[in-house]
């Protein structure tokens, strides 16, 4: 299991938690960008826009390269490896409970069709 303590996965959720810097994300996805490419979606200011962009830089989810006066951005996968390990743990909490939980639903109902056989109208 991942250390649940490390300031780099504290970096990372703190990037995912903003749907603008989600958004901003997928769109690396699908190669790289420009901050104004990045910020044309969105109502948002190209200072606003690279605020964004250093968060999630600083979590280690993209790499800028600096080409004249363009910065480039570019998706880094790595850090969303280590956040999909931290919440397989919960996957694996619910997925079981989910099991659980069906389990008894379908126990509950082989047991009402079987009172609901023995009982005449």
């Amino acid at each position: 299991m991942l250390d649940q303590d490390t300031p780099q996965l504290d970096l990372v959720f703190h990037a995912l938690g903003d749907p603008t810097r989600r958004r901003m994300l997928r769109a690396l996805a699908d190669g790289e960008q420009t901050i104004g490419q990045l910020a044309e979606p969105f109502a948002i200011s190209l200072w606003a826009a690279s605020k964004h962009v250093k968060a999630l830089e600083t979590a280690g989810l993209l790499q800028r390269e600096i080409r004249g006066r363009t910065h480039i951005c570019r998706l880094d996968p790595g850090p969303l490896a280590s956040a999909q390990e931290w919440l397989s743990y919960y996957e694996r909490f619910w997925t079981g409970r989910l099991d659980a939980l069906e389990q008894l639903l379908r126990h509950l109902d082989a047991s009402k069709t079987k009172t609901t056989k023995g009982t005449k109208p």
